[in-house]
């Protein structure tokens, strides 16, 4: 599924609410098959190491799955499923990769910020005049220095959003080369995917709030039967919690998933000259 990236026709971008709603338009008509990929992928996860890996490529699968909609080349989901399995060693090379550059990022965050705090911090304690000025302008110093770092971090991460959707669309990438191939797509892009992640974060919440809501209920209904110390109850309880958190994240990770693939497509398509149209999936 990889294309041109030189045409000299790019297009306009997609405004953020076009995205987002694209994205759930895409999620509600395939809400079934995307919801029972992520529920497996989150059991996944249940295992340590491949299992990891196969949650970190069903979930890719999706965004696969939703521009294969896009572009008017729809995909079975077990053909879908053998292009990602015949990659889980470049999908667990970038899992690697990616935890290697967080850790980084992670390390270098927090001595610049040691620094940049701490330096003024054993500047200002030297000072023996103004001790309440002091801590003023300390205080000032490290919300900056906070903002800053967040800013930073955020700009980054964003960065490295899409790593996962080319390994599993395009033919041309591999484990480390997805991770270039993100930063390039999301050049000058920081601000408007940044955007779209937090109108979706909004649309999201009702979605948390029920699943929490059903939470309570059960937790209400088994408190007075786990006093008694009933191991089957203990055992019931503890799997319909699984259960429900399992179903929750499976019902929402879709949507992050489709929206990906929106934005991926977007930033393809206006380096191809192509316009974005919907198949006629009631989407």
């Amino acid at each position: 599924m990889s294309g041109n990236f030189n045409s000299p026709h790019p297009i306009q971008p997609l405004s953020v609410g076009s995205v987002v709603s694209a994205g759930m338009r895409l999620y509600r008509s395939h809400l079934k098959e995307y919801f029972f990929i992520a529920f497996k992928a989150y059991a996944w996860l249940l295992v340590p190491i491949y299992g990891w890996v196969k949650f970190y490529a069903l979930s890719a699968l999706i965004s696969r799955l939703a521009f294969g909609e896009l572009v008017n080349q729809p995909e079975s989901v077990s053909s879908g499923e053998r292009f990602v399995n015949s990659r889980l060693w470049d999908f667990f090379i970038n899992m690697i990769l990616m935890l290697v550059i967080s850790l980084g990022i992670t390390f270098a965050s927090m001595l610049t910020g040691g620094l940049l705090i701490g330096i003024p911090a054993a500047l200002l304690g030297g000072l023996q005049d103004g001790n309440t000025a002091n801590v003023v302008i300390l205080i000032l110093i490290v919300l900056v220095v906070m903002i800053i770092i967040f800013s930073g971090i955020v700009w980054i991460g964003t960065r490295f959003y899409l790593v996962d959707v080319p390994l599993a669309i395009e033919d041309d990438v591999n484990g480390s080369s997805t991770i270039n191939r993100s930063w390039e797509l999301t050049k000058g892009n920081i601000g408007r995917i940044v955007l779209i992640s937090l109108v979706g974060a909004l649309i999201t919440i009702p979605i948390q709030f029920i699943i929490q809501i059903i939470t309570s209920i059960i937790q209400l209904i088994f408190t007075p039967l786990l006093k008694d110390g009933n191991v089957g109850f203990s055992i019931i309880f503890s799997l319909l919690i699984l259960g429900l958190t399992l179903a929750g994240l499976a019902l929402i990770a879709p949507f992050w998933q489709t929206v990906k693939a929106v934005i991926y497509y977007d930033l393809r398509s206006r380096r191809e000259g192509l316009g974005l149209q919907l198949r006629d999936h009631d989407i």
